[in-house]
Protein backbone atom coordinates (compact mmCIF):
# COMPACT_ATOMS: atom_id res chain seq x y z
CA UNK A 1 0.00 0.00 0.00
CA UNK A 2 2.93 1.98 0.91
CA UNK A 3 4.73 1.68 -2.81
CA UNK A 4 0.95 2.55 -4.49
CA UNK A 5 0.91 5.75 -2.51
CA UNK A 6 4.90 6.67 -3.40
CA UNK A 7 3.97 5.71 -7.00
CA UNK A 8 0.83 7.76 -7.35
CA UNK A 9 2.86 10.65 -5.25
CA UNK A 10 6.00 10.57 -7.79
CA UNK A 11 3.23 10.13 -10.77
CA UNK A 12 1.54 13.62 -10.13
CA UNK A 13 4.88 15.33 -8.91
CA UNK A 14 6.25 14.34 -12.58
CA UNK A 15 3.38 15.74 -14.30
CA UNK A 16 3.65 19.13 -11.85
CA UNK A 17 7.26 19.27 -13.03
CA UNK A 18 6.31 18.55 -16.61
CA UNK A 19 3.16 21.00 -17.22
CA UNK A 20 6.00 23.97 -15.77
CA UNK A 21 8.38 22.84 -18.15
CA UNK A 22 6.01 23.27 -21.13
CA UNK A 23 5.07 26.41 -19.58
CA UNK A 24 8.14 28.02 -19.09
CA UNK A 25 9.29 26.72 -23.00
CA UNK A 26 5.77 27.67 -24.41
CA UNK A 27 6.38 31.19 -26.52
CA UNK A 28 4.75 34.06 -24.93
CA UNK A 29 1.42 34.93 -25.87
CA UNK A 30 0.85 37.93 -28.40
CA UNK A 31 0.15 41.27 -26.48
CA UNK A 32 -1.73 43.51 -28.96
CA UNK A 33 -1.82 47.14 -28.52
CA UNK A 34 -5.36 49.31 -28.77
CA UNK A 35 -5.53 51.48 -31.90
CA UNK A 36 -3.74 55.21 -31.19
CA UNK A 37 -6.16 58.21 -30.41
CA UNK A 38 -7.99 59.89 -28.11
CA UNK A 39 -11.32 59.45 -26.80
CA UNK A 40 -12.06 62.68 -25.52
CA UNK A 41 -13.97 63.67 -22.87
CA UNK A 42 -16.41 61.30 -20.82
CA UNK A 43 -19.61 60.59 -22.48
CA UNK A 44 -19.57 63.45 -25.15
CA UNK A 45 -16.34 62.28 -26.21
CA UNK A 46 -15.02 63.97 -29.15
CA UNK A 47 -18.44 64.73 -30.38
CA UNK A 48 -18.06 68.37 -30.23
CA UNK A 49 -14.88 68.79 -31.87
CA UNK A 50 -17.01 67.06 -34.74
CA UNK A 51 -19.31 69.54 -34.73
CA UNK A 52 -17.11 72.85 -34.34
CA UNK A 53 -15.63 71.29 -37.21
CA UNK A 54 -15.50 71.06 -40.81
CA UNK A 55 -15.38 67.33 -40.69
CA UNK A 56 -12.36 67.39 -43.79
CA UNK A 57 -10.13 68.95 -41.68
CA UNK A 58 -11.10 66.87 -38.15
CA UNK A 59 -10.72 63.22 -39.58
CA UNK A 60 -7.91 63.87 -41.40
CA UNK A 61 -6.27 65.85 -38.63
CA UNK A 62 -5.87 63.16 -36.35
CA UNK A 63 -5.07 60.69 -39.23
CA UNK A 64 -2.11 62.77 -39.74
CA UNK A 65 -1.35 62.56 -35.84
CA UNK A 66 -2.28 58.67 -35.33
CA UNK A 67 -2.04 57.25 -38.63
CA UNK A 68 -4.29 55.28 -41.42
CA UNK A 69 -6.35 53.28 -37.78
CA UNK A 70 -7.20 55.22 -34.53
CA UNK A 71 -9.78 55.32 -32.00
CA UNK A 72 -12.20 58.39 -31.16
CA UNK A 73 -15.86 58.69 -29.24
CA UNK A 74 -18.39 60.04 -31.66
CA UNK A 75 -22.68 60.07 -31.31
CA UNK A 76 -22.52 58.48 -27.91
CA UNK A 77 -19.85 55.08 -28.77
CA UNK A 78 -16.42 54.73 -29.30
CA UNK A 79 -15.28 53.45 -32.47
CA UNK A 80 -12.40 52.33 -34.53
CA UNK A 81 -11.40 55.00 -37.86
CA UNK A 82 -10.44 53.07 -41.01
CA UNK A 83 -8.92 55.64 -43.62
CA UNK A 84 -7.16 53.20 -46.10
CA UNK A 85 -7.97 50.88 -48.51
CA UNK A 86 -6.19 47.71 -47.68
CA UNK A 87 -8.16 48.20 -44.09
CA UNK A 88 -11.54 49.02 -45.77
CA UNK A 89 -11.04 45.91 -47.81
CA UNK A 90 -9.60 44.04 -44.48
CA UNK A 91 -13.23 44.80 -42.90
CA UNK A 92 -15.69 44.49 -45.78
CA UNK A 93 -14.59 42.13 -48.15
CA UNK A 94 -11.04 39.31 -46.42
CA UNK A 95 -12.70 38.79 -43.10
CA UNK A 96 -15.93 40.06 -43.57
CA UNK A 97 -17.63 37.30 -41.18
CA UNK A 98 -15.72 38.31 -38.42
CA UNK A 99 -18.07 42.06 -38.57
CA UNK A 100 -21.60 42.50 -38.55
CA UNK A 101 -23.49 45.21 -39.66
CA UNK A 102 -24.39 48.09 -37.14
CA UNK A 103 -25.23 52.25 -36.46
CA UNK A 104 -24.23 54.10 -33.61
CA UNK A 105 -27.42 53.49 -31.34
CA UNK A 106 -28.34 57.35 -31.04
CA UNK A 107 -28.83 56.54 -35.09
CA UNK A 108 -30.26 53.55 -34.78
CA UNK A 109 -33.39 54.92 -32.48
CA UNK A 110 -34.07 57.61 -35.00
CA UNK A 111 -34.59 54.98 -38.08
CA UNK A 112 -35.76 51.95 -36.24
CA UNK A 113 -34.32 49.15 -34.70
CA UNK A 114 -36.56 46.71 -37.28
CA UNK A 115 -34.78 48.56 -40.51
CA UNK A 116 -33.31 46.18 -42.55
CA UNK A 117 -29.67 47.84 -41.79
CA UNK A 118 -29.46 46.42 -38.21
CA UNK A 119 -29.98 43.14 -39.13
CA UNK A 120 -28.66 40.09 -41.27
CA UNK A 121 -29.80 36.20 -42.23
CA UNK A 122 -33.22 35.58 -43.27
CA UNK A 123 -34.86 38.71 -42.61
CA UNK A 124 -32.25 40.84 -43.73
CA UNK A 125 -32.44 38.90 -47.21
CA UNK A 126 -36.68 38.72 -47.00
CA UNK A 127 -36.97 42.53 -46.57
CA UNK A 128 -33.70 43.25 -49.57
CA UNK A 129 -35.86 41.15 -51.90
CA UNK A 130 -38.94 43.45 -51.41
CA UNK A 131 -37.11 46.69 -51.29
CA UNK A 132 -34.49 45.13 -54.83
CA UNK A 133 -38.39 44.28 -56.13
CA UNK A 134 -39.61 47.67 -55.70
CA UNK A 135 -36.45 49.75 -57.85
CA UNK A 136 -36.05 46.59 -60.15
CA UNK A 137 -35.75 48.01 -64.10
CA UNK A 138 -39.15 46.63 -64.65
CA UNK A 139 -40.66 49.07 -61.82
CA UNK A 140 -38.86 52.03 -62.55
CA UNK A 141 -39.79 51.77 -66.14
CA UNK A 142 -43.32 51.85 -65.64
CA UNK A 143 -42.89 55.02 -62.61
CA UNK A 144 -41.06 56.80 -65.69
CA UNK A 145 -44.14 59.15 -66.60
CA UNK A 146 -44.54 60.04 -62.84
CA UNK A 147 -40.72 60.53 -62.25
CA UNK A 148 -40.22 62.78 -65.47
CA UNK A 149 -43.16 64.93 -64.32
CA UNK A 150 -41.54 65.65 -60.78
CA UNK A 151 -38.55 66.42 -62.17
CA UNK A 152 -40.32 68.83 -64.83
CA UNK A 153 -42.31 70.55 -61.85
CA UNK A 154 -39.32 70.71 -59.48
CA UNK A 155 -37.27 72.94 -62.39
CA UNK A 156 -40.60 74.87 -63.84
CA UNK A 157 -40.82 76.14 -59.97
CA UNK A 158 -36.84 77.13 -59.84
CA UNK A 159 -37.41 79.86 -62.07
CA UNK A 160 -36.08 83.54 -61.02
CA UNK A 161 -34.87 81.58 -58.02
CA UNK A 162 -31.32 81.29 -55.84
CA UNK A 163 -31.38 78.66 -53.93
CA UNK A 164 -29.51 75.94 -52.64
CA UNK A 165 -29.05 72.61 -55.48
CA UNK A 166 -28.27 70.13 -52.30
CA UNK A 167 -32.09 70.93 -50.70
CA UNK A 168 -34.07 71.01 -53.82
CA UNK A 169 -32.20 67.39 -55.18
CA UNK A 170 -32.95 66.23 -51.00
CA UNK A 171 -37.11 67.67 -52.14
CA UNK A 172 -37.06 66.39 -55.50
CA UNK A 173 -35.42 62.63 -54.13
CA UNK A 174 -38.12 62.50 -51.40
CA UNK A 175 -40.82 62.89 -54.01
CA UNK A 176 -39.75 59.73 -55.93
CA UNK A 177 -39.25 57.96 -52.81
CA UNK A 178 -42.83 58.21 -51.78
CA UNK A 179 -44.02 57.82 -55.38
CA UNK A 180 -41.99 54.51 -54.95
CA UNK A 181 -43.06 53.24 -51.29
CA UNK A 182 -47.00 54.47 -51.96
CA UNK A 183 -47.48 54.45 -55.46
CA UNK A 184 -50.03 57.16 -56.43
CA UNK A 185 -52.27 56.49 -54.14
CA UNK A 186 -51.42 59.63 -50.99
CA UNK A 187 -53.82 62.93 -50.91
CA UNK A 188 -52.05 65.97 -50.96
CA UNK A 189 -52.55 66.20 -47.06
CA UNK A 190 -50.90 62.91 -46.14
CA UNK A 191 -47.97 63.94 -48.30
CA UNK A 192 -47.60 67.38 -46.78
CA UNK A 193 -47.28 66.08 -43.11
CA UNK A 194 -44.84 63.18 -44.35
CA UNK A 195 -43.00 65.98 -45.37
CA UNK A 196 -43.20 68.09 -42.56
CA UNK A 197 -42.52 65.47 -39.81
CA UNK A 198 -39.49 63.93 -42.34
CA UNK A 199 -37.66 66.57 -42.58
CA UNK A 200 -37.88 67.45 -39.18
CA UNK A 201 -36.25 63.71 -38.27
CA UNK A 202 -33.47 64.83 -41.14
CA UNK A 203 -32.49 67.93 -39.42
CA UNK A 204 -31.75 66.17 -36.11
CA UNK A 205 -30.40 63.02 -36.98
CA UNK A 206 -26.94 63.63 -37.00
CA UNK A 207 -27.39 66.17 -34.26
CA UNK A 208 -25.89 65.07 -30.73
CA UNK A 209 -28.00 62.68 -28.66
CA UNK A 210 -29.98 64.59 -25.92
CA UNK A 211 -33.90 64.25 -24.36
CA UNK A 212 -33.48 68.04 -23.85
CA UNK A 213 -36.66 69.67 -25.38
CA UNK A 214 -36.13 71.73 -28.47
CA UNK A 215 -32.97 70.50 -29.19
CA UNK A 216 -33.09 69.08 -32.64
CA UNK A 217 -32.32 65.12 -31.49
CA UNK A 218 -35.35 65.40 -29.36
CA UNK A 219 -37.63 67.14 -32.17
CA UNK A 220 -36.60 64.57 -34.48
CA UNK A 221 -37.31 61.85 -32.27
CA UNK A 222 -40.88 63.05 -31.86
CA UNK A 223 -41.50 63.44 -35.62
CA UNK A 224 -40.28 60.09 -36.23
CA UNK A 225 -42.92 58.75 -33.33
CA UNK A 226 -45.24 60.48 -35.38
CA UNK A 227 -44.10 59.55 -38.80
CA UNK A 228 -44.64 55.67 -36.75
CA UNK A 229 -48.69 56.70 -36.14
CA UNK A 230 -48.68 58.25 -40.17
CA UNK A 231 -47.77 54.83 -41.68
CA UNK A 232 -49.81 52.63 -39.18
CA UNK A 233 -53.29 54.84 -40.43
CA UNK A 234 -51.76 54.35 -44.25
CA UNK A 235 -51.88 50.57 -43.40
CA UNK A 236 -55.35 50.81 -41.76
CA UNK A 237 -56.60 52.42 -44.15
CA UNK A 238 -55.37 49.94 -47.09
CA UNK A 239 -56.83 46.65 -45.03
CA UNK A 240 -59.94 48.52 -44.24
CA UNK A 241 -60.57 49.16 -48.43
CA UNK A 242 -59.07 46.11 -48.56
CA UNK A 243 -56.98 46.78 -51.97
CA UNK A 244 -53.71 45.85 -53.32
CA UNK A 245 -51.57 48.42 -55.16
CA UNK A 246 -48.18 48.20 -56.62
CA UNK A 247 -45.83 49.43 -54.46
CA UNK A 248 -43.39 48.76 -51.89
CA UNK A 249 -45.66 49.37 -49.23
CA UNK A 250 -48.12 47.13 -50.81
CA UNK A 251 -45.30 44.24 -51.17
CA UNK A 252 -44.38 44.62 -47.35
CA UNK A 253 -47.95 44.38 -46.12
CA UNK A 254 -48.30 41.33 -48.43
CA UNK A 255 -45.45 39.16 -47.57
CA UNK A 256 -45.69 35.87 -46.15
CA UNK A 257 -42.76 33.52 -45.36
CA UNK A 258 -42.11 30.33 -47.25
CA UNK A 259 -44.64 28.88 -44.75
CA UNK A 260 -47.16 30.85 -45.45
CA UNK A 261 -47.48 32.01 -41.47
CA UNK A 262 -45.20 34.45 -41.25
CA UNK A 263 -44.99 38.29 -42.05
CA UNK A 264 -43.95 41.46 -41.29
CA UNK A 265 -45.38 42.88 -38.18
CA UNK A 266 -46.51 46.71 -38.19
CA UNK A 267 -43.40 48.07 -36.18
CA UNK A 268 -41.16 46.11 -39.12
CA UNK A 269 -43.15 47.59 -42.19
CA UNK A 270 -42.91 51.25 -40.58
CA UNK A 271 -39.21 51.03 -39.19
CA UNK A 272 -38.24 49.75 -43.33
CA UNK A 273 -40.15 52.37 -45.04
CA UNK A 274 -37.98 55.49 -42.80
CA UNK A 275 -34.81 53.65 -43.33
CA UNK A 276 -35.50 53.01 -47.24
CA UNK A 277 -36.59 56.34 -47.44
CA UNK A 278 -34.14 57.71 -45.71
CA UNK A 279 -31.12 56.36 -47.54
CA UNK A 280 -32.58 56.76 -51.16
CA UNK A 281 -33.33 60.28 -50.33
CA UNK A 282 -30.10 61.52 -49.17
CA UNK A 283 -27.77 59.44 -51.18
CA UNK A 284 -29.48 60.49 -54.86
CA UNK A 285 -29.63 64.14 -53.41
CA UNK A 286 -25.71 63.93 -52.67
CA UNK A 287 -25.28 62.38 -56.01
CA UNK A 288 -26.61 65.19 -58.08
CA UNK A 289 -25.39 67.64 -56.02
CA UNK A 290 -21.58 66.91 -56.54
CA UNK A 291 -22.36 65.51 -60.79
CA UNK A 292 -23.48 69.23 -60.79
CA UNK A 293 -20.63 70.77 -59.31
CA UNK A 294 -18.27 68.90 -60.86
CA UNK A 295 -19.61 69.74 -64.00
CA UNK A 296 -19.76 73.27 -63.45
CA UNK A 297 -16.07 72.88 -62.92
CA UNK A 298 -15.19 71.53 -66.14
CA UNK A 299 -16.48 72.80 -69.02
CA UNK A 300 -15.73 71.04 -71.45
CA UNK A 301 -16.88 68.17 -70.00
CA UNK A 302 -20.22 70.13 -69.31
CA UNK A 303 -20.76 70.75 -73.14
CA UNK A 304 -20.22 67.23 -74.39
CA UNK A 305 -22.99 66.13 -71.65
CA UNK A 306 -25.32 68.63 -72.33
CA UNK A 307 -24.32 67.58 -76.49
CA UNK A 308 -25.57 64.21 -75.46
CA UNK A 309 -29.09 65.64 -73.64
CA UNK A 310 -29.58 67.83 -76.57
CA UNK A 311 -29.56 65.30 -78.84
CA UNK A 312 -32.40 63.08 -76.60
CA UNK A 313 -34.13 66.24 -76.18
CA UNK A 314 -34.60 67.09 -80.07
CA UNK A 315 -35.21 63.89 -80.82
CA UNK A 316 -38.31 64.02 -78.26
CA UNK A 317 -39.68 66.60 -80.57
CA UNK A 318 -37.53 69.66 -77.67
CA UNK A 319 -39.91 68.54 -74.70
CA UNK A 320 -43.08 67.47 -76.62
CA UNK A 321 -42.74 63.90 -75.58
CA UNK A 322 -41.85 62.08 -72.46
CA UNK A 323 -38.06 60.97 -71.59
CA UNK A 324 -38.66 56.83 -72.19
CA UNK A 325 -36.47 54.11 -70.56
CA UNK A 326 -34.56 52.84 -73.54
CA UNK A 327 -33.39 56.32 -73.58
CA UNK A 328 -31.80 56.49 -70.34
CA UNK A 329 -30.11 53.27 -71.13
CA UNK A 330 -28.61 55.10 -74.14
CA UNK A 331 -26.50 58.23 -72.58
CA UNK A 332 -22.89 56.35 -71.94
CA UNK A 333 -21.49 59.71 -71.33
CA UNK A 334 -23.69 61.07 -68.71
CA UNK A 335 -23.50 57.15 -67.24
CA UNK A 336 -20.07 57.83 -66.87
CA UNK A 337 -20.35 60.86 -65.03
CA UNK A 338 -22.39 59.80 -62.52
CA UNK A 339 -20.22 56.46 -62.08
CA UNK A 340 -17.37 59.23 -61.76
CA UNK A 341 -19.53 60.94 -59.53
CA UNK A 342 -20.01 58.07 -56.94
CA UNK A 343 -16.34 57.43 -56.85
CA UNK A 344 -14.84 60.63 -56.12
CA UNK A 345 -18.02 62.12 -53.93
CA UNK A 346 -18.42 59.05 -51.31
CA UNK A 347 -21.82 60.26 -50.94
CA UNK A 348 -22.05 57.59 -47.89
CA UNK A 349 -19.88 59.12 -45.56
CA UNK A 350 -19.11 56.01 -43.40
CA UNK A 351 -19.80 52.30 -43.21
CA UNK A 352 -20.19 51.02 -39.44
CA UNK A 353 -19.04 47.63 -38.41
CA UNK A 354 -19.36 45.95 -35.11
CA UNK A 355 -16.44 42.77 -34.74
CA UNK A 356 -18.50 38.94 -33.41
CA UNK A 357 -14.61 37.84 -32.47
CA UNK A 358 -11.62 38.93 -31.51
CA UNK A 359 -9.86 40.93 -34.87
CA UNK A 360 -6.62 41.61 -35.08
CA UNK A 361 -4.76 43.63 -38.09
CA UNK A 362 -1.53 44.97 -38.20
CA UNK A 363 -0.62 44.29 -34.09
CA UNK A 364 -3.90 46.30 -33.22
CA UNK A 365 -6.91 44.85 -31.80
CA UNK A 366 -10.27 46.17 -32.32
CA UNK A 367 -14.17 46.24 -31.51
CA UNK A 368 -15.62 47.48 -34.51
CA UNK A 369 -14.67 49.45 -37.24
CA UNK A 370 -16.04 52.63 -38.85
CA UNK A 371 -14.65 53.11 -43.04
CA UNK A 372 -14.53 56.84 -43.65
CA UNK A 373 -15.34 56.54 -47.56
CA UNK A 374 -14.24 59.83 -48.69
CA UNK A 375 -10.61 59.52 -46.95
CA UNK A 376 -10.03 55.89 -48.71
CA UNK A 377 -11.22 57.05 -52.16
CA UNK A 378 -8.98 60.40 -51.91
CA UNK A 379 -5.87 57.92 -51.85
CA UNK A 380 -6.55 56.94 -55.42
CA UNK A 381 -5.75 60.42 -57.29
CA UNK A 382 -7.98 62.45 -59.18
CA UNK A 383 -8.95 65.62 -59.40
CA UNK A 384 -11.69 67.95 -60.96
CA UNK A 385 -9.19 68.65 -63.99
CA UNK A 386 -9.03 65.04 -64.63
CA UNK A 387 -12.53 64.03 -64.03
CA UNK A 388 -13.28 64.22 -67.52
CA UNK A 389 -10.26 62.70 -69.05
CA UNK A 390 -9.57 60.16 -66.56
CA UNK A 391 -13.44 59.93 -64.73
CA UNK A 392 -15.04 59.36 -68.63
CA UNK A 393 -12.52 56.76 -69.52
CA UNK A 394 -12.32 54.77 -66.77
CA UNK A 395 -16.22 53.86 -66.96
CA UNK A 396 -16.56 54.12 -70.81
CA UNK A 397 -15.29 50.37 -70.85
CA UNK A 398 -17.91 48.75 -69.13
CA UNK A 399 -21.49 51.09 -70.37
CA UNK A 400 -22.16 49.84 -73.73
CA UNK A 401 -22.62 46.65 -72.10
CA UNK A 402 -24.46 47.59 -69.00
CA UNK A 403 -26.83 49.71 -70.74
CA UNK A 404 -27.42 46.94 -73.34
CA UNK A 405 -27.88 44.75 -71.10
CA UNK A 406 -30.59 46.61 -69.52
CA UNK A 407 -32.61 47.62 -71.97
CA UNK A 408 -32.92 43.98 -73.60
Amino acid sequence: MEIVYIILISTVLILSFLSYLLKRTKPPAKKLRLPPGSLGWPYVGETLQLFSEDPNVFFPSRQKRYGEIFKTHLLGCTCVMLASPEAARFVLVSQAHLFKPTYPPSKEKVIGPSAIFFHDGDYHAAVRRLVQSSISPENIRRLMPHIGAAAAAMLRSWDGQVLSTFHAMKKLSFDIGILVIFGQHLSEQRKNELTKNYFTVDKGYNSFATAIPGTPYNNAMKARKRLKEIFREIMEERRGRRTSHDDLLSDFMEWRDDGGGGKLTGDQISDNIFGVLYAAQDTTASVITWMVKYLHDDPQLLHRVKEEQMAIYETNGCGRQPLTWAQTRSMPLTHSVISETLRMASVIAYTYREAVADVEYKGLKWWDATVRWSTVHSQYPSTASAFASAGAKRFSAVMPHQSQAIVN
